[in-house]
Order: C-alpha cells, then sequence, then structure tokens
C-alpha cells in the first residue's frame, strides 16, 4: 500500500520535482494553456524551487509526443565553447575537470524552453515564467532535502561570494522552514519578460525577443564578461549562435508498447538497452524484489550502463552505434554472459573492442553532486511533455547580478579527448538526465523520468516494470524499494568506479541482501527511503476508462495534480 494515493482526474494531470512547480504548471494548464506551456511553466520553476539541483541556465532536455503522433526530443543540452583547447584538461589540470567557469558550457534551458514553446506552446514567456518569477522574488519554504543538500556542500559555496550570498544567507546554511529568497534570479527573469511584452501583441516576436535578452542581450554580456574575469572560455559568440537541437528520438517496441527516450547525446538509449535485456534474461515467474529478480535486472543495467562508456559520446562528434547495441542479434549477445549464480563484478567488457581498464575508487560511495529534477504533463487534448531540467550550483559560480550559474555540465565530458564523451570545442558532454514516454499498446501514454544521475535509468527501469510487470499503480511503483548498481564509472568527475558495488533501500529484507552478497554483488545499504535512489514522477492514462493517474516520489518533494 502506498503512502499516498496515485492522483486521479479526466482532463490534464502534472507530476513535478517540487510541490510548488506542480502548482505552477498545474494552473497554466487551468488557464487554457496546453502540456507544453504547463511544462515549461513548471520546468522553468524547478530552477528557482530546487536551485542546488536545477538552474534556469542550465541544461533541460525535453521529449515531447503531440496529440496527433508526432514525437521529437529537444536536446536542451549545450556545447563546450569554440575556443576551449581540446587537451585543456589533460594538459594544465592533470587530467581533471575543475571546479569553477573552466567547466561550463553554453546554458541551454531558456532556449530549450522558449523552443518547446515557439514550436507548440500557445502561451507567451510572460505566462509561463510568472510563477518562477514569483518564488523567487517572494521566496518560498526551505525544506529538508534543500537544507541537507547546501549544508554537505557549504564548502562549495564558500568558494564564491556570490554563491555564498544566495546558498548562504546571514553566513550559514538555511534551516528548514526559512524562507528562501533569489532577487536577483527574479530580476533576470522578469527581464527577459519586459523583453517579451516590448515586443508587441505577436507571441512569436515576443518568444524571440525573451530568447535574445539572455542569449544576444544584457544577460549575455554580463554571462560573458564574468566568464572573461574568472578564465573561462564562454563568449558572447558561443552564445548568440546556440540553439538546441530538434532531434529524432530513439524508439523500440518493448512488449508491445512504444518506448520512446532521447538521443546517445544523454543515456537515454541505455534505458532502451535495459529494457530490452530484461526482456530477453526473463524475469516471469520472478518475486517483487526478490534476489533472483534483483540479480538480473542489475546484471542488465550493468551491461548496458557498460556499454554506454564504451560508447557514448554526441552524435555530432562520435559514431554511436545506437541501432546495433540495440539489435536483437546484439542483445542475445551481450544476455548471454549473465549468469543466475555469480555477479559480474567488474564492469563487462564491450563486444567486438579491445578491453579497457578502470582505476577503482576506494571511497565508500561515489561522490555525488547534486543535480536534476523532472516533470511530465498530460493535457486534455492528448499531448505529452516530459523533461528533466537539471545543472546544481555547488561548483560553479554565480553570475553576480544575474543570480545564475551558466550550466556546469561540461562535468560529464571526459578530460581525455580521445574518449567517447571526451572534450571538444563545440561538442556536447554525455548528459545523464533523460526523460522518457512510453507508448502503451493500447493507446495510452506514460511520461516517465528522474534526477539521480546514473541511478536515473535504473530507478525508471524498475518503476517501469513495476507498473507494467507487476502491475501496480503509479505511486505504489513509485514508493516501491529500489536498487541501484555502481559498477562503471561515474558520469561527474572525478568518475569513480565502484566494481560489484550495489546499493539497496532498507526495506529489502536482510535474506535478500545476504542472498546477493554470496553470489558477488557488494551490498551497501540505503535507509529505507533513500533520495538517492531517485525520485521518479510518472503520469500514466487509460485509454478504456478515461482516466489519468498521476504519482510522485516521497523521497524528495515532488507532488502530482489531477483534474
Amino acid at each position: 500500500m502506498s503512502h499516498r494515493p496515485t492522483i486521479h482526474g479526466t482532463r490534464h494531470a502534472i507530476s513535478a520535482g517540487h510541490y510548488l512547480a506542480a502548482a505552477a504548471g498545474f494552473s497554466i494548464l487551468e488557464a487554457g494553456g496546453n502540456a507544453i506551456d504547463a511544462g515549461c511553466a513548471a520546468g522553468i520553476a524547478l530552477g528557482v524551487l530546487q536551485p542546488d539541483l536545477v538552474n534556469v541556465a542550465g541544461v533541460a532536455p525535453i521529449i515531447l509526443r503531440l496529440a496527433d503522433g508526432t514525437v521529437e526530443s529537444i536536446a536542451g543540452l549545450g556545447w563546450w565553447p569554440k575556443s576551449l583547447p581540446a587537451d585543456l584538461f589533460m594538459r594544465e589540470h592533470g587530467g581533471k575537470i575543475p571546479n569553477g567557469v573552466l567547466r561550463t558550457v553554453v546554458p541551454a534551458a531558456p532556449d530549450a524552453w522558449i523552443s518547446a514553446l515557439r514550436r507548440h506552446g500557445t502561451m507567451r514567456f510572460a505566462d509561463v515564467a510568472a510563477s518562477a518569477i514569483r518564488f523567487a522574488a517572494e521566496g518560498f519554504a526551505v525544506y529538508p532535502l534543500l537544507a541537507s543538500s547546501i549544508a554537505s556542500h557549504e564548502h562549495e559555496y564558500r568558494m564564491w561570494e556570490s554563491n555564498t550570498a544566495i546558498f548562504l544567507p546571514n553566513g550559514r546554511v538555511p534551516k528548514a522552514g526559512e524562507k528562501f529568497v533569489q532577487s536577483d534570479l527574479a530580476k533576470t527573469l522578469q527581464y527577459m519578460v519586459d523583453q517579451d511584452l516590448a515586443a508587441g501583441p505577436d507571441r512569436m516576436k515576443g518568444l524571440q525577443a525573451a530568447h535574445d535578452a539572455f542569449y544576444k542581450g544584457d544577460i549575455a554580456r554580463e554571462i560573458a564578461a564574468f566568464q572573461k574575469r574568472e578564465g573561462g572560455y564562454l563568449t558572447m559568440e558561443d552564445l548568440a549562435e546556440y540553439n538546441s537541437a530538434i532531434e529524432p528520438v530513439v524508439r523500440r517496441k518493448w512488449r508491445g508498447h512504444e518506448l520512446l527516450t532521447c538521443g546517445a547525446w544523454c543515456q537515454g538509449p541505455a534505458l532502451q538497452q535495459a529494457m530490452a535485456l530484461i526482456e530477453h534474461v526473463g524475469i516471469d515467474g520472478l518475486k517483487h524484489n526478490s534476489a533472483d529478480y534483483i540479480h538480473r535486472i542489475v546484471e542488465c543495467f550493468n551491461l548496458a550502463l557498460a556499454d554506454r562508456e564504451y560508447h557514448f559520446g554526441d552524435p555530432r562528434f562520435v559514431d554511436v552505434p545506437v541501432d546495433h547495441l540495440l539489435d536483437p542479434a546484439t542483445i542475445a549477445r551481450r544476455a548471454a554472459a549473465v549468469r543466475d549464480d555469480r555477479a559480474f563484478g567488474a564492469m563487462p567488457a564491450p563486444l567486438d573492442l579491445p578491453n579497457r581498464e578502470f582505476a577503482v575508487s576506494t571511497r565508500e560511495m561515489p561522490k555525488i553532486e547534486a543535480d536534476t529534477s523532472y516533470c511530465c504533463v498530460v493535457d486534455r487534448w492528448g499531448n505529452t511533455f516530459s523533461a528533466t531540467p537539471s545543472d546544481g550550483s555547488g561548483n560553479v559560480p554565480v553570475v553576480p547580478g544575474l543570480g545564475i550559474t551558466p550550466s556546469g555540465r561540461g562535468s560529464q565530458s571526459r578530460p581525455d579527448p580521445n574518449h567517447p564523451a571526451g572534450v571538444a570545442p563545440g561538442k556536447r558532454p554525455r548528459l545523464t538526465p533523460n526523460p522518457a514516454i512510453l507508448v502503451t499498446e493500447d493507446g495510452g501514454v506514460l511520461p516517465f523520468g528522474t534526477p539521480g544521475g546514473d541511478v536515473q535509468i535504473q530507478a525508471m527501469a524498475q518503476v517501469l516494470l513495476n507498473i507494467m510487470h507487476f502491475g501496480m499503480d503509479p505511486q505504489t511503483a513509485i514508493e516501491a524499494p529500489r536498487v541501484a548498481s555502481y559498477s562503471f564509472p561515474s558520469s561527474f568527475a572525478p568518475f569513480e568506479y565502484f566494481p560489484g558495488r550495489l546499493a539497496l533501500e532498507g526495506r529489502i529484507g536482510q535474506d535478500v541482501k545476504d542472498e546477493l552478497a554470496a553470489r558477488g554483488h557488494e551490498i551497501k545499504d540505503w535507509p529505507d527511503w533513500s533520495h538517492l535512489a531517485g525520485s521518479v514522477e510518472a503520469i500514466l492514462t487509460d485509454p478504456k476508462t478515461g482516466l489519468i493517474g498521476g504519482g510522485a516520489d516521497p523521497r524528495r518533494p515532488a507532488y502530482a495534480i489531477a483534474i
């Protein structure tokens, strides 16, 4: 039995990583906006409400399915500055990507939201940004996760005065229940709104004006000037040239349904591969969260995430063999390595490539960067929106006067240019955020996603199986205990590797943990409910009943609303 009910409605539904973001998007739906309008409102609000996890000037990958069946992704991921030397980190920083402006890539989120509004929305930027501006200017209550996140990164926030002023008001970590205000961020968003409205009654001209305010106007000038003062490489030219790529999605059949993910510039295809491997290995007849079940799905995660490490990068620079990796013959070859009596331990070797050695971390658990949230919407017309905005604020400086930290997502590129996800000017990092949509066999939709870095596809797959294999309602599926493997190099600098490491929430029995340990998994205990296990939000429509059901993860301050 779930702690919360699945929220049902017949008209529209939204689920988001913070309850006020859900309310912001829901108000847009009630005002007549569509799923794209509402999703953008929620996504921009998340950059205000979860400023430790998401940044208004961060990344925002989006996947859409319109009522007519049209599907597309808006990459929402910036590239490295064009003037950045490819060998910079290997030559001058000992093969590491340091904190600060050197990890900055072009901010993508404002362009992604505006691109979505321009292509498929009905409202102006002023409409969808109104709630975010109010939350920034008037403040909101600090919640426990925000307080603990800032506390855990306090030393990083103290690296820059501009960060300290916002995140450590009065020189200390804010306490839960105190008001958190971001006046400079409110002014930045309001400036974009003012430019929108000054453009006159034409919505498209207004959207362009708001866009130009950020990428070509005063905001861009402040960003570029600050980057230059701090020794960064991001320029006005980089900002002015940026646009989020509109790309086809990766789509594959799964049990008669169709799974839609973004491309190999993120880890979306690894979710596709994991689901195909699980289907090939087979889980029929296995009890939910039994040792046999967990072992099989985890080994499939390990295979998929190994291939992510060996192959994934920006497809504009790297030939990523997605079709080959998802080919049934490749899936069969990969799945043949799974043994029921023994865990892989080390990361599985690649197929048809030389094996590589990876440095093993001696830390207890990987360094977790605070980043990412999620929101999804289904509207009364049948449009579906799924987005995973991201970028934390602890390891990159806030631009003084703007209240934003231009995307530090360069931390997910490898310092070695020869790696598939290696640094190169104009190249995108390999992103962990990866929104998804399942189109069900009977014509329903299931947009879903989560924060969690390398845990993302693992949490998403477990919730998807809970709903579609075990028959749970969305909320019960989200609240069920989860596990996560760390048996591959992390996506975040310093790219730590923990062979055989498997974390399990405390609600999974000790007998199951003992059996998994006997098979060679190195067990690490999470609490009964851990925010490290992700925060999955999902909406499921049922064409037979006409009901729309939304679920949200109590591991973080997420909520769903439907009517």
